[in-house]
């Protein structure tokens, strides 16, 4: 107990911590719809499969380390999302190392990761709560004594929270240590074939050179743009020759598709509104009369911003409310009113003001003891003897605490949902006086509270705010979802859909290349089972109706191209090759004019119809040089700069913005020692990130199959 004390008693909202984080900590989870599926594999890496079952399991590991190192109870869609992906690459990364490293024999011991442990320096363990409350370092200490204390607990004499804090600590450490062995195993496969690549002498100097020699050059260009698409032919035979030269980098590892969708969102109708606009007049009337419980009423009004009995400051409100707050006095009521920015119907009534201090510095110390009277005694002996006199940080430390003080600001509690314990906590520190001792007890605990200091004082107020969504109707949804249903019925097929829709007022959206790893279609929450048809389906067919969104959208979805894995058809990079062909046209037709023109000085090729001059100074062969004139990075600047002697003509080089030729007119060196030792050790640094570029290499010749999106 002592330790866990130690561990929180920095922790400015201790109570507020617990309250929010802790109670509900094993929240469901949005992966449990896996039941029918747990027999099959959502993924393969090296021949190796991975159940969908021991893959859930892994996505349940790390949503409790992310929701314990977080405080948070409950994540976003985006953050699970975020999770599941996160869990996949490790996962495929872990096995790609495991495999070579079985292979060269590597292997991480116990004694290892005892090591590091013990050296206490690693990144990963400073994300611990094993840290020092002095110096914030990972304090070895501090986690062996939590482990033995672990080991010896009884969950079932403790109280609920802190049993399960226990358990939920040893989890994290848990994950974490076996992240450690799977990080270590992975430096060490990395650190040997980045050995494999060393740097010389010679490289070196070379590449100081490449960075400290530098050249002012004249360039005179004919851009491509000076050239009319339109008069550039280019055939198929081109586009298939091409083709041919580049298809290795037209290559996909996974299949795609193309689709074709129209996404629906329903919106309230002027009758809904009206309706809207009518209760909330309603509650806004009884608002102006004396409620008394005014949670009560608010929570009844449906509104979206909930009333806690405490002083916040403006900047907890709703903008569109603390903006109107001057225009009422105390006891007034404003509204109803429309805001567009959120499209709500609102009123608030202002219940009082404050000018009182937004800082405040307390100290605590918890009491827990076997039951709630023993807690209690306890609690009743501490207070008496501190109110007698005893010194507060002692008694502190008697029972495993430092008693040191702490500050606590509005800003550590505006926006949370505080109620029973949290709120009693909260406004019990803010209506305490300076010096001012209680004890206060709570559900689980008693805590002997003392302020000790107050400062930065403000305005503050309480508000009922009724804030009302203008949301649409069943009657408004049902007409929306009928009259798509018929359009849909009515053109069962893509070519139907592309034909008919805009006649139909719907905006048909276009989706190319949608990898089954996504988690839904375009960014539309609720989609996943439309990409799991989109996955099934033929080229040309068309979805059925699906309701997705916050319940206010409805979607259809067409096939339009099925894109296996293997090489892209020509058909689908057409463009792109029809762009680098335009260019290459280009030049040879630019370069054949200058040939013709028969220029042999800067001044004629300057002098040429459509030219454009520059000058392009302090150019290096280290990186590639922007040229103004052309709008456009031109590496071969650099290359020609490098080799080119003074005054020396270039020939005509082909760019990425036009046809140039350069003419260096200045050469110097940058103000630079050459140093063996540092250049070779940046080479060995550079190598290094080449080497961690691996991973890809073994993941292609893993054939990792990915097949989540049929399960989650």
């Amino acid at each position: 107990m002592a330790t866990l004390q130690n561990i929180r008693s920095k922790g400015p909202l201790l109570v507020i911590v617990i309250g929010l984080a802790l109670f509900a900590f094993i929240a469901g989870d949005a992966w449990k719809v896996l039941q029918p599926h747990q027999s099959h594999d959502v993924g393969e890496v090296n021949g190796e499969s991975l159940s969908a079952q021991d893959y859930q399991s892994l996505v349940e590991e790390y949503t409790e380390v992310v929701k314990f190192s977080s405080g948070s109870s409950a994540l976003t869609d985006e953050q699970n999302n975020q999770i599941k992906d996160e869990v996949w690459r490790n996962y495929v990364n872990n096995k790609l190392i495991e495999n070579e490293a079985k292979k060269l024999g590597l292997s991480v011991s116990k004694a290892e990761i005892q090591a590091i442990i013990d050296a206490g320096v690693h990144p990963m363990l400073q994300q611990t709560p094993f840290r020092n409350p002095q110096t914030g370092a990972f304090d070895k200490d501090m986690l062996k004594k939590f482990l033995v204390d672990y080991s010896k607990m009884n969950t079932a004499q403790m109280p609920a929270q802190y049993a399960e804090y226990y358990q939920s600590m040893y989890k994290f450490w848990s994950f974490l240590e076996k992240q450690l062995i799977q990080t270590r195993l992975a430096e060490k496969y990395q650190a040997l074939v980045s050995k494999s690549l060393f740097s010389n002498p010679i490289e070196a100097q070379d590449a100081f050179n490449a960075r400290v020699d530098q050249s002012d050059l004249l360039l005179a260009a004919i851009p491509y743009s000076s050239i009319v698409d339109s008069t550039v032919a280019i055939t198929d035979a081109d586009l298939k020759d091409a083709y041919a030269k580049k298809k290795e980098q037209f290559k996909q590892y996974v299949e795609t598709r193309n689709i074709k969708f129209i996404d629906v969102q329903v919106t309230a109708s002027p009758e809904d509104r009206e309706a809207i606009q009518s209760e909330v007049m309603e509650y806004t009337e009884q608002l102006a009369g004396t409620p008394g419980d005014y949670s009560t009423l608010v929570r009844a009004a449906g509104s979206e911003v909930p009333y806690i009995d405490l002083f916040y400051t403006s900047k907890a409100l709703p903008t569109d409310v603390a903006a109107r707050l001057d225009s009422v006095s105390v006891g007034g009521v404003y509204g109803p009113y429309y805001n567009a920015t959120d499209n709500t119907i609102n009123s608030f009534k202002k219940l009082a003001t404050a000018f009182m201090a937004d800082s405040i510095q307390y100290r605590q110390i918890q009491v827990v003891a076997e039951d709630a009277a023993k807690t209690k005694t306890l609690a009743d002996s501490i207070y008496t003897a501190i109110k007698g006199g005893a010194d507060f940080a002692e008694i502190a430390k008697k029972y495993g605490q430092t008693g040191e003080s702490t500050w606590i600001s509005s800003a550590n509690y505006e926006g949370a949902q505080l109620d029973g314990d949290n709120l009693k906590y909260v406004s019990t520190i803010n209506t305490l006086g300076k010096n001012e001792l209680t004890n206060l007890s709570l559900a689980q605990a008693n805590v002997i509270l003392q302020v000790m200091d107050k400062k930065a004082v403000k305005d503050k107020y309480k508000v009922a705010v009724i804030k009302r969504p203008v949301e649409f109707s069943k009657e408004t949804y049902s007409k929306a979802y009928n009259e798509f249903s018929q359009f849909i019925a009515s053109n069962p097929t893509l070519e139907k859909m592309v034909a008919n829709a805009e006649d139909a007022g719907y905006k048909l959206l276009d989706r190319n290349d949608l990898y089954s790893s996504e988690h839904g279609i375009g960014g539309i929450r609720g989609t996943k089972e439309a990409l799991r048809w989109a996955f099934s389906a033929k080229t040309g067919e068309v979805s059925g109706l699906y309701e997705c969104g916050e319940s206010d959208r409805m979607l259809v979805v067409g096939v339009s191209a099925v894109i296996p894995a293997g090489y892209r058809p020509l058909a689908l990079v057409k463009d792109q090759l029809r762009l680098e062909l335009l260019r290459d046209k280009k030049a040879e037709k630019i370069m054949a004019d200058m040939k013709a023109a028969g220029a042999t000085s800067f001044d004629q090729y300057k002098a040429m119809a459509d030219a454009v001059s520059d000058s392009v100074k302090h150019v290096t062969f280290a990186a590639p040089a922007y040229v103004p004139a052309l709008r456009a990075s031109e590496p071969l600047v650099g290359a020609y700069a490098s080799v080119a002697e003074l005054n020396q003509l270039s020939a005509p080089i082909k760019g990425n913005g036009g046809v140039f030729i350069l003419q260096p007119y200045a050469k110097e060196k940058m103000n630079e020692t050459f140093n063996q030792e540092t250049e070779e050790t940046t080479l060995q640094n550079m190598h290094a990130r080449m080497a961690s570029q691996f991973l890809n290499d073994l993941y292609l010749k893993a054939d990792v199959k990915d097949s989540r999106y049929l399960f989650f």
